[in-house]
Order: C-alpha cells, then sequence, then structure tokens
C-alpha cells in the first residue's frame, strides 16, 4: 500500500476520509496546527485527534507547537496572506514528516471540509510538492463532510464552532456583535 503523512486540522474533518481511504493507503496522522486560537481550543482538538488516533491504532506524529504569537505577528503584518500562510505552515510540516519517513504522499484532512479555500489548498500542496520533492495527494473530499459529521457525532468527538484561528473565531460572531449593536 502507498503510505500517505495526513495532516490532521481535527478529528471530525479527519474521521471519514480515513475510514474511505484506510484500505487504499497506509495512512499516518500527523498534527501541526500552530493557529488555533484560543489555547483551550486547541488541547480540545488535540486530544479529541488523540484519541481517535489511539482507538483506531493510526501511526501518529504530533508537532505540538501552540504558535499564538508568531501566527498573530505574521498575521497582523500581512492581513490578505493569513490563509495561505496558514496552508503553508501546516502542509509543509506534513511534507516534511512525509519525507522523513518516507511516505508516497503528504495530503491534509481540510480538503474534506465546505469552509476551506480548496483551490488555495491545492495550489499550496503543489508548491510544497515541487519544493520538497514529496507528492502531494490532492482529491476534493468535501463529499465525505456529512459523513464526517455522522461518525464525529456518533464517536462523541469534540466538535469545533470555528475554522481555528482568532480571525475565523472573529467571522463566527461577527453577525451577533453586529446585530447587537
Amino acid at each position: 500500500m502507498k503510505k500517505i503523512m495526513m495532516h490532521i486540522c481535527c478529528a471530525p474533518c479527519f474521521v471519514a476520509p480515513y475510514y474511505s481511504l484506510k484500505t487504499e493507503y497506509d495512512i499516518t496522522a500527523v498534527w501541526y496546527n500552530h493557529n488555533i486560537h484560543p489555547a483551550t481550543e486547541y488541547v480540545k482538538r488535540r486530544e479529541s485527534v488523540r484519541d481517535f488516533v489511539a482507538r483506531e491504532g493510526i501511526p501518529y506524529i504530533e508537532i505540538n507547537n501552540y504558535g499564538l504569537i508568531q501566527f498573530l505577528d505574521f498575521s497582523l503584518k500581512t492581513r490578505d496572506s493569513i490563509c495561505p500562510h496558514c496552508y503553508h505552515e501546516r502542509l509543509e510540516a506534513a511534507a516534511l514528516k512525509a519525507k522523513e519517513e518516507k511516505s508516497d504522499y503528504f495530503s491534509t484532512s481540510l480538503l474534506c471540509s465546505m469552509h476551506q479555500k480548496h483551490d488555495l489548498i491545492k495550489m499550496v500542496g503543489y508548491n510544497i510538492e515541487q519544493a520538497t520533492q514529496v507528492p502531494f495527494w490532492y482529491q476534493d473530499l468535501r463529499d465525505l463532510w456529512k459523513k464526517g459529521i455522522v461518525l464525529s457525532k456518533m464517536q462523541q468527538m469534540y466538535r469545533q464552532k470555528h475554522c481555528g484561528c482568532i480571525f475565523s473565531e472573529m467571522e463566527r460572531w461577527q453577525k451577533l456583535i453586529n446585530d447587537k449593536v
């Protein structure tokens, strides 16, 4: 079986792709999400991933770096580049681990989310492929989105309310804030 180093943004986005792909690929999960805010959110998501991979016996690599200060430092200087930067940081970490572990591909569970910018993820992934010489495995997994919701609820996984960064949290509350003003 071909080996994929799969960046995991959260357990709910990973569960359906994992079950769908595990018979075709040898999957290793890698946690690196330096952008998640607040710290309590980071811990809840990480613990949910840890629980799932332990329960399923999935090989797991954890890059445990809560990098809020570095993320904000970059983000506040270059507001229009937040998503590309964030995707790049996380996918590059997966690609470098894939190279180190001699995986055939690297990818991300972000491809399951209806809320992510797929064209941007794909572009970033292929750019990293060129730089690292590790093939980026791309497949639009959004058709697994609803299945992931059902499976994550059945397995009582922690289900987050925003993408992860402080800016997505602000966007989540913006309508409520505007309605209350």
